[in-house]
């Protein structure tokens, strides 16, 4: 599986989702340009010592991303979108895209992926979440949906 983050802006968001990917296998897809360096120290202390884990592809525009995985299946999150993030059907090397956090995702490419818009619910007035946020709810979602593959299911136990 894949995370895509269409022109981040804020580091602490991606140190936090870089976290998120390590411990789930999922790679990391950044798409110029970027709001920050990806030697902050903020992106670095969010992420911990995770890094490692972590396979991170940054990519000039998102067209290079679409040219790249033409034949994986993208998920585009909005808050805009006309259905849940639960009613998609998740695979394996599904792309989850989503935008920076001021704006979202550009209005073209809802537009031109219209029916592959997905959201998470929340009442009226609320106007977004924090996109780590956003893209944990939707990541672990899919994961449900493939039965936590590749994830250690069941903890070591309790610590002496």
């Amino acid at each position: 599986m894949h995370i895509v983050l269409i022109e981040p802006e804020i580091p602490g968001n991606t140190g936090n989702i870089a976290r998120l990917c390590a411990a789930t296998g999922i790679e990391l897809h950044l798409v110029k340009p970027l709001g920050f360096s990806i030697d902050d120290k903020h992106l670095k202390r969010a992420g911990l010592d995770y890094w490692h884990l972590v396979k991170v592809h940054v990519h000039e525009n998102f067209q290079e991303v679409l040219d790249k995985y033409p034949d994986n299946n993208f998920h585009y999150c909005s808050t805009k979108a006309p259905r849940a993030h639960s009613e998609a059907q998740f695979g394996l090397d599904d792309m989850l895209v989503f935008g920076k956090e001021t704006a979202g995702i550009p209005e073209p490419i809802l537009k031109a992926n219209w029916e592959k818009c997905i959201r998470i619910p929340m009442i009226d007035g609320a106007r977004s979440l924090n996109l780590s946020n956003a893209v944990a709810i939707v990541a672990y979602e899919a994961m449900r949906q493939l039965d936590y593959v590749n994830l250690q299911q069941i903890g070591p136990g309790p610590r002496s």
